[in-house]
């Protein structure tokens, strides 16, 4: 049996999620797989080629983890509290074609897919929604660790095409189902800094909105229109200030962005211009970006894309653009500069290949 799941990219709201604010996403034509088959012991093995590395353990240890982010034992443990059980061992293959360390939410859709295959081969199997195994996938990884981050990476894998999530008052995913062309996806293959960037959008924006809402406790990173910013300035040195405005107008943005995705035409020139509007507050208030993937984003814009933006955490990793009637020059344009290109389309969620 094979089990695969996509990667994803972030069309609007990066780096918004943890402020409490929805976001957009999509699945992607780049995939990774768990192949698997029954043992007649107990052992879990599993084979990871692309990695050079094989990883054993039995079923009955799977707790205390052996390392920080100990996927493969936490999976097992979060779907045995919700009432699995399994009394057989799996030898596993794992491969795929999404990059790796980029933004593209690999480590997600692998525990994803190691979610859905574990669903197959235990003792008692039900029918799980994608919706449950992404939140099973998100305890695993993420709660399971104690570790900051959102849903939108196991919602937007599990589920696939393209989704928009809320997490307050309560989580709500909503499928769109937008007539989209194709993206060109660019890897910098420059290491992500994740840490850093959260440090200042993060960290940094939680701070401002404590002074703000000291000042007035009307205030809401919600519903207060974004032509009020200029009402907080003096709270707020200037970078503070770029930062506050910027994330203003990238939750307008992704409102738009959502409409139009709703709609039944799609407007592709409007679509490539909200990306680009969302990038430029990731390059210059967000500070997300890097000249190499600037440089990737110009040259793509310049062979035919229609707009585009940085997608993950950031400080390196990919950006993509939307190329519908351009995709192989823009590929061949990032490339040219550098980067490594991948024509992508929009995708399924997780599924049983075979």
């Amino acid at each position: 049996m094979r089990i695969s799941t996509p990667g994803r990219i972030c069309l609007f709201g990066e780096h918004q999620d943890y402020l409490g604010l929805p976001v957009v996403a999509a699945a992607i034509s780049r995939r990774i797989g768990i192949e698997s088959k029954a043992r007649n012991d107990q052992k879990i093995v599993i084979d990871q080629p692309d990695i050079g590395h094989t990883e054993t353990f039995e079923l009955s240890e799977t707790w205390p983890y052996n390392k920080k982010r100990d996927y493969f034992r936490s999976t097992i443990n979060v779907l045995k509290k919700r009432g699995f059980v399994f009394s057989q061992g799996i030898e596993c293959r794992v491969s795929g074609n999404i990059p790796i360390n980029s933004g593209t939410s690999s480590s997600s859709a692998l525990v994803v897919t190691w979610v859905h295959t574990l669903i197959k081969w235990c003792d008692n199997p039900r029918e799980v929604s994608a919706k449950e195994m992404g939140e099973i996938a998100n305890e695993a990884e993420v709660l399971e660790f104690g570790e900051p981050g959102g849903m939108m990476d196991h919602y937007s894998t599990a589920c696939g095409n393209v989704i928009y999530l809320e997490s307050i008052p309560q989580i709500k995913v909503e499928t769109l189902q937008p007539q989209l062309g194709a993206f060109v996806l660019g890897d910098s293959q420059q290491p992500k800094d994740t840490l850093g960037i959260l440090s200042r959008c993060r960290y940094g924006m939680e701070a401002i909105l404590a002074k703000v809402t000291a000042f007035d406790a009307h205030f809401s990173i919600f519903d207060t229109p974004a032509q009020q910013a200029n009402d907080y300035r003096k709270l707020l040195t200037e970078d503070e200030f770029g930062l506050f405005s910027a994330n203003l107008a990238d939750r307008d943005i992704l409102r738009a962005g959502k409409k139009l995705l709703q709609n039944g035409a799609m407007d592709d020139q409007q679509f490539g211009q909200l990306l680009y509007q969302h990038f430029e507050n990731l390059r210059d208030y967000k500070r997300t970006s890097t000249p190499k993937i600037n440089r990737m984003m110009e040259a793509a814009l310049q062979a035919g894309a229609l707009g585009g933006k940085i997608n993950g955490s950031g400080g390196g990793g990919c950006m993509f653009v939307y190329a519908p009637t351009h995709a192989h020059a823009a590929a061949e344009a990032i490339e040219s500069v550098g980067g490594k290109a991948y024509i992508i389309q929009i995708d399924a969620g997780t599924r049983v290949d075979s």
